[in-house]
């Protein structure tokens, strides 16, 4: 057993697909991802500011196309049910990809239309989120919640990010919770909250429209890290993981506990392969940030592939 993880928005840097882009293949992928997103992905990946790509309808396209740059050196190498996919936030259609439930254009195209719409939903109300590090879990959600603010995403132990309004974020940071540190996160708005209700209805319109295939490999859920194969009930979590909390902590212990031979952290990797590495040292993590990484991923999958064996869904 295997594991891939697909990062979500936070973890984009500028020129983060020029060195990809090299090769005809995946410059050939690109330009068909971008014609079907209506995004240049070549521009935003290449020549585009920090700030051009730090928005939301630039960001998750992008991030969702270089992710699945890696897809086919590494999931096609092994066989079905052979690895469990995961991703955070955005990067669940990265991972939704990987286990062959969208097709690689339509994970790009829904992503772009993702981005815009929570780009829209950005523009009215002032909201922002923040990360608590520390503290006591039950005190933190305790303090956040009389503040009136949600916990959008759990990356683990001492890891929440906080959302809501401009206002209260900023209570927030005035008046911490007891041992936490909280750090505001330059993000267009609260994302994984009510908020993005109107974001939740133009997405849910597109992925109405989009084909979902059974799963061929085990795919994790934000909702709750289960494993999900109905492809009508993949298609309503990711929709309803626009305003809902993710749980990148469940996530985490679902894939530990496949005791996977080695998980692979697709680009761009440094984060979540640093989350899990913190909750869960013993794991092999293998970071894939460049083709030169991808090829000595894919050499290892080929020398595990033979001696895996697929597993049952339940984790």
């Amino acid at each position: 057993m295997f594991a891939i993880i697909a990062p979500g928005q936070g973890s984009q840097t500028p020129g983060m697909l020029a060195g990809w882009l090299r090769d005809p293949e995946c410059a050939a992928a690109v330009r068909q991802w971008s014609q079907a997103s209506g995004c240049d992905l070549a521009h935003l990946g290449t020549k585009a500011s920090a700030a051009e790509i730090a928005r939301t309808e630039n960001t998750q396209p992008l991030l969702v196309a270089q992710g699945l740059l890696a897809h086919g050196a590494l999931t096609g190498r092994l066989p079905d049910g052979a690895a469990v996919v995961a991703g955070h936030s955005v990067g669940e259609l990265t991972a939704a990809a990987y286990a062959g439930v969208l097709d690689p254009a339509d994970a790009v195209r829904l992503a772009a239309v993702r981005g815009r719409a929570m780009a829209e939903a950005c523009a009215g109300t002032p909201t922002s989120m923040a990360a608590v590090v520390g503290g006591d879990e039950p005190e933190v959600l305790a303090h956040l919640s009389a503040l009136g603010l949600s916990a959008a995403t759990h990356n683990g132990p001492g890891q929440i990010v906080a959302a809501g309004t401009s206002g209260r974020i900023g209570r927030l940071l005035a008046d911490p919770p007891r041992g936490a540190t909280v750090r505001e996160l330059p993000v267009a708005g609260a994302f994984h909250t009510p908020h993005m209700e109107q974001a939740r209805q133009a997405f849910a319109d597109a992925a109405a429209a989009t084909r979902f295939a059974p799963p061929r490999q085990i795919l994790l859920s934000n909702t709750d890290g289960a494993a999900v194969t109905p492809p009508d009930e993949i298609r309503r979590r990711l929709v309803e993981q626009v305003v809902r909390p993710v749980r990148w902590d469940l996530c985490m212990d679902a894939l530990a506990r496949t005791a996977p031979r080695a998980v692979f952290s697709t680009p761009p990797a440094r984060t979540l392969a640093g989350i899990l590495k913190r909750r869960y040292p013993a794991l092999d993590v293998v970071s894939v940030n460049t083709p030169r990484d991808l090829v000595k991923a894919a050499a290892r999958l080929d020398a595990g592939a033979a001696r895996t064996e697929p597993a049952r869904a339940g984790v």
